[in-house]
């Protein structure tokens, strides 16, 4: 009787090492194929006005480590980010887009809301998103002193996460 239960307790390790290598490959495949088409290296000019009405450009911010956050009002994973969003902005330089999530007045209404401050790109048709190859939202790219894109992620990303991506990129 021990002896069986002794090889069945040998058997599971190795089972639960296989499940788990096939949810993290799952995961993997899933992560790949969101972020298959977003843009890498130099990323395109952006010239838009903030939900504030201030002219903005990416280029303007050359120098520094960037966090570009594409997101939307309607999407649930983004409003779980919101928190670390915020934080982040803080201490770094924070661009977010916020993408098919209506105009001006609604951006600001759910900003307002939300108690959130970061400064927001309106990108109601979706064309900035489709340009840096957004498909889903949250996304992020993070740009390095020189502007180069060196880190991007599509999904929930934490805030020590994105923390340690601006702190490397600098």
């Amino acid at each position: 009787m021990a002896g069986k239960l002794f090889k069945h307790l040998k058997k599971r390790p190795i089972k639960l090492a296989l499940e788990i290598g096939l949810i993290l490959l799952v995961f993997t495949g899933i992560k790949t194929w969101q972020e298959r088409n977003m843009i890498s290296g130099t990323p395109p000019a952006l010239h838009a006005q903030l939900l504030t009405g201030e002219a903005f450009k990416l280029e303007s911010l050359q120098g520094k480590p960037v966090l570009l956050h594409f997101w939307a009002s309607w999407c649930k994973i983004c409003r779980l980010e919101q928190g670390s969003i915020e934080n982040i902005s803080k201490d770094h330089t924070v661009i977010s887009i916020a993408m098919k999530s209506g105009d001006a007045n609604d951006i600001s209404q759910y900003m307002t809301k939300h108690q959130l401050s970061f400064p927001v790109i309106i990108d109601a048709s979706g064309d900035i998103s489709h340009r840096y190859g957004v498909y889903a939202v949250p996304a992020n790219f993070i740009l390095d002193p020189a502007g180069k894109i060196i880190f991007k992620s599509s999904g929930f990303s934490t805030e020590w996460g994105l923390r340690l991506r601006l702190w490397l990129a600098d």
